[in-house]
């Protein structure tokens, strides 16, 4: 029995030194996650930053002091009061996103990097509503976050931190403003109406108007059209019976020279002096004859200066 307790006694340094080395090694060693930082104190003063990665420190002497994360940090901004520059009180939160760009600052630099970062954004976002009017608030929040950002930025260079963005999530103003917003926006949207259903009829009024114009024109061309078209019509007519006459005039010129012309001219002289003597006779009830009535060229003589009497007289 006492042989197996002094082997044991025996082991013991071994063992201790063995476990003594394992806690050393364990304490010496850190391995830092991709995107953190350790900081790093000896006897209480700071000595360096670790980065991602296997880092040696020494034991019982170099302690990590913070571990700070590299990454984009998302942070909600409470809602808070702040008052415009036409002294409208508005209700206004926000998210704040940012990094830490140096460990050291933000750990030596600033207690509390995220709660400082925090109050920074809320009083910048009341000094820059504080700049602007109601209605700009709605309108230009990119520029509101904008310039929020290099404000938050210009303050917190001391801290490490950088400010990628802000966005401003939501904008409640008063009871009373609200109610007069919606009764302008909907006054706005009647305008906008009315003018739209002016200017249709207004359209449909030029619409009409120019059809009837076109319609005019259609039918003064068609008119015209129709008009030349008579015109040739009744000139070619014109040209037909004048060409008909002559011809005709022809003919009976070439009969004329004849024996036989001559002889159906004097007959149809002698014809219409009789029908003239007869239409005198209906008018007047004594009709005098000369003596050489059966002359047959007296008689168309005769004939003749009858016809031309009636003639001048129905032209007067």
């Amino acid at each position: 029995m006492e042989f197996f307790i002094y082997i044991i006694q025996d082991n013991i340094l071994p063992v201790g030194i063995l476990l003594l080395i394992i806690i050393l090694l364990r304490s010496a060693i850190k391995f830092v996650p991709q995107n953190q930082a350790y900081l790093v104190e000896r006897f209480g003063k700071y000595q360096s930053t670790k980065l991602a990665g296997m880092n040696v420190i020494i034991p019982f002497i170099d302690k990590v002091s913070a571990q700070r994360s590299l990454k984009e940090q998302a942070q909600d901004v409470p809602s808070q009061s702040a008052i415009t520059k036409d002294n409208i009180s508005l209700v206004v939160d926000g998210v704040l996103y940012f990094r830490v760009l140096d460990p050291y600052k933000a750990t030596y630099g600033v207690d509390d990097y995220v709660f400082a970062v925090t109050q920074l954004a809320q009083t910048t976002m009341r000094s820059e509503l504080g700049k602007m009017e109601l209605d700009r608030t709605f309108e230009e929040r990119d520029m509101l976050n904008t310039n929020i950002v290099s404000a938050i930025n210009l303050a917190a260079e001391p801290w490490g931190i950088q400010v990628l963005r802000y966005e401003v999530k939501d904008i409640v103003p008063p009871s009373s403003i609200m109610e007069s917003m919606e009764a302008q926006m909907k006054a706005e949207r009647v305008k906008r109406a009315q003018i739209l259903e002016s200017e249709g009829d207004r359209q449909a009024a030029i619409n009409v108007a120019e059809g009837k114009k076109q319609a005019q024109v259609l039918a003064a061309e068609a008119d015209k059209a129709e008009q030349i078209l008579r015109a040739e019509g009744e000139a070619k007519a014109i040209i037909a019976v004048a060409d008909a006459r002559a011809k005709a005039l022809e003919v009976v010129g070439e009969a004329a020279n004849t024996e036989r012309g001559q002889k159906a001219i004097q007959l149809d002289l002698a014809t219409k002096a009789i029908e003239a003597k007869q239409a005198i006779a209906k008018e007047s009830s004594v009709v005098l004859l000369p003596d050489n009535a059966t002359d047959a060229t007296a008689l168309v003589a005769q004939g003749m200066s009858i016809i031309n009497t009636l003639n001048s007289k129905a032209g007067s």
